[in-house]
């Protein structure tokens, strides 16, 4: 099956009827339609699955399920499809309506014989109604219409479940490469199956259950039917629910991604401008400035208070003299000679009056031997510590530890205190400095709006964790529910014996359900081997690494697939550790395998090609992937970025047809035929000089 001409008429970009013709067909099979970022590669491949799925486009790849959401469903989304300059203009000064159509050839459909098949869809903004038509070979077919244009597009032209298998963004497939989690390795078995045909198999399994506990439900009363209608009709609401919420946590945390996306992309706008902090992050340096300037206080009245003692440091040898003196003073114990006499004069006086009461006779000798005795006892005395400072025992303590303070910590307690305000300086004009800029620049009003966008995004961030975790705790209460009702509807189940007539029924049936089983196993199996040696060939045809990827297993458990990667020793290569280059390529061969092992024959539409490989890489792709992925290969590249003049010159000996996409204003592409054997230069020149 090739494409032999698409037509795009109002579609976004492409303003006005554009025409890509393939035709004439020829041995050659590449492609190229090239153009500038922005100009319209990404919208064609948008037009091609638009056009084969409508509505459910959103069932091919999330991010068109994340457009459709965010364009407040599918009507707004159709909106958004329409060409901006004509959506803008009054209604009766232009035709309100958008079409994509597309033509194929070479088409094998059973009891069908035809040359061509078109398939057109389109769109009226004002009667909002969409027309799907298929014409083959030019004329309306009943068969098409008996069967319904959607389901025969998926049965017969190509499954949506695999359209990404065939339209895709080279860069964006490493996700094929990524799958690690259980539902990304479901999702990858669901390919996997619709790739290799087995899902009609498992399809068939689902419909022969049901038949089958339909046959056991025959024979029980009216009753017991009313009960265990109740319950299941229970079991499938709470099935239903279960199943939105882990909807809705699927869509909030893609939300979420692109949100914290948003907030990184507007922070870094924040920078640029040199202004990203918020008017709580300038009321929190204020605070942390008030502290600051508190502290440098504080530091300063301790800094006076041990500054105080500075003199004594400085009179050094006389703090020491002085320290000596007081040591005697308070070695000697001594008595002040001023009291001594006194007391000693008030002694005397006392012993003479009560001599005057006696009857001893020489009293004038007995006073002069008590006058002499006070008298030599202070000529003694002299000889002794000479009182200088008199300290009391207190003053003594206070002057001997601050004595002590000077010899050892002192010097510390100042340094530290020097330290400290120095320190608190620094800090304390660093933060004045960043309030000085942040108030300089309050009157960017970009800045402003900025944070302003970044501060709401920052708010719904919180609102959606919040809501994830709610959506946990509800998730667990579902599944406990949903369970509960399973187990209730088997509990009833295992009670109804089956009608004789239709044991019969049950038994042929049970006999097709394990032949079905076995038949899907088989070719699992089968598959699966193939599938290893296909993606090992590719992966070893693509990597310039030698015997880098020794092996490929293949594993398949219910409805989980995971494909592992093994080195010489047997040992697994994470792919996580794989660069992004590698981690492409992986997918690249990945794809080519189960393409291979499809044997569905469709064009593929590649974007973005060659982007992060290396040169060895590329030139392996050019040669070995390009020319066998597919009888028509449509490469969409950003000249000289994701595909340059080398790489152009590889592909020559495949290439069929060149394209340019012309920007003719903001709102307006065209895509222009070139005639392929430009020289290369030429053509970089006409798209991107």
């Amino acid at each position: 099956m090739k494409i032999s001409k698409i037509v795009l008429h109002n579609f976004r970009i492409y303003k006005g009827v554009n025409t890509i013709s393939f035709d004439p067909f020829s041995n050659k099979n590449i492609n190229i339609i090239s153009g500038k970022n922005g100009y319209g590669k990404t919208t064609l491949l948008t037009s091609l699955l638009w056009v084969f799925y409508g509505k459910l486009i959103s069932q091919v790849e999330d991010k068109y399920r994340i457009d459709i959401r965010n364009s407040g469903g599918y009507e707004g989304y159709l909106h958004s499809l329409m060409n901006r300059d004509l959506a803008s203009l009054p209604t009766e000064s232009t035709d309100k309506s958008f079409s994509v159509k597309i033509q194929l050839r070479d088409i094998a459909i059973p009891a069908l014989t035809c040359e061509t098949i078109t398939i057109k869809r389109s769109y009226n903004l004002e009667s909002k109604e969409e027309k799907l038509n298929i014409l083959i070979d030019g004329i309306e077919n009943e068969l098409t219409k008996e069967v319904g244009y959607d389901l025969f597009i998926n049965d017969f032209i190509l499954p949506r479940e695999i359209a990404k298998f065939f339209f895709f963004d080279a860069e964006k497939i490493v996700s094929l490469a990524e799958a690690q989690s259980r539902d990304e390795l479901r999702s990858l078995n669901r390919a996997y199956s619709e790739v290799l045909g087995i899902k009609k198999y498992e399809e068939l399994k689902k419909n022969l259950e049901s038949l089958l506990t339909k046959l056991g439900r025959e024979g029980i009363s009216e009753k017991e039917k009313v009960k265990l209608d109740e319950l299941i009709k229970k079991e499938q609401s709470s099935a239903r629910l279960l199943a939105y919420n882990l909807e809705q946590q699927q869509d909030n945390k893609e939300e979420l991604a692109n949100l914290r996306i948003k907030v990184n992309t507007l922070q870094e706008k924040l920078i640029r401008e040199g202004n990203a902090i918020t008017l709580e992050e300038l009321t929190a340096l204020k605070k942390e400035r008030n502290q600051l300037q508190k502290e440098s206080i504080s530091i300063k009245s301790e800094l006076n208070q041990i500054l105080e003692l500075a003199p004594l440091v400085i009179a050094g040898n006389q703090l020491k003299k002085l320290n000596e003196q007081v040591e005697k003073e308070h070695t000697d114990e001594y008595v002040s000679s001023d009291l001594l006499k006194r007391e000693l004069s008030e002694f005397s006086k006392s012993v003479l009056a009560k001599l005057n009461d006696t009857d001893i006779n020489d009293k004038p000798l007995i006073s002069k031997i008590l006058n002499s005795s006070i008298s030599e006892r202070f000529k003694s005395k002299a000889s002794e510590t000479e009182i200088l400072v008199s300290f009391s025992e207190e003053q003594y303590r206070d002057f001997k530890s601050i004595y002590r303070n000077l010899q050892t910590t002192y010097s510390e307690q100042l340094q530290s205190i020097v330290q400290r305000e120095k320190n608190n300086r620094v800090l304390l004009s660093r933060v004045q400095n960043e309030i000085r800029q942040a108030e300089a620049r309050k009157d960017n009003h970009l800045a402003k709006k900025l944070r302003e966008e970044r501060d709401l995004n920052l708010r719904l961030i919180n609102e959606l964790v919040e809501k994830i975790d709610s959506l946990l705790i509800e998730q667990g209460q579902l599944s406990a529910q949903n369970n509960s009702d399973k187990k209730q509807v088997s509990e009833l189940d295992k009670k109804f014996r089956l009608v004789d007539v239709d044991n019969k029924k049950t038994e042929t049936t049970k006999k097709l359900l394990l032949k079905i089983n076995e038949l899907i196993l088989k070719i699992k199996e089968e598959k699966k081997y193939t599938l290893q040696k296909a993606l090992k060939l590719s992966l070893n045809k693509l990597m310039h690494k030698n015997n880098f990827i020794d092996d490929v297993k293949v594993n398949i458990d219910k409805d989980v697939m995971d494909i592992e990667l093994l080195d010489e020793n047997k040992q697994q290569i994470k792919k996580d550790s794989l660069s992004k280059g590698e981690q492409q390529l992986y997918a690249t061969a990945l794809l080519k395998a189960l393409v291979d092992e499809s044997g569905i024959s469709f064009p593929v539409f590649i974007d973005s090609p060659l982007q992060k490989f290396d040169k060895q890489h590329s030139k392996r792709v050019i040669e070995q992937f390009y020319p066998s992925i597919s009888e028509q290969v449509v490469l969409l590249p950003l000249l000289q970025k994701e595909l340059n003049e080398e790489e152009f010159n590889l592909l020559k000996p495949n290439l069929h047809k060149t394209f340019n996409i012309v920007n003719v204003d903001r709102n307006s592409s065209t895509i222009e035929e070139i005639e392929f054997m430009t020289d290369f230069k030429s053509l970089k020149s006409e798209s991107y000089v």
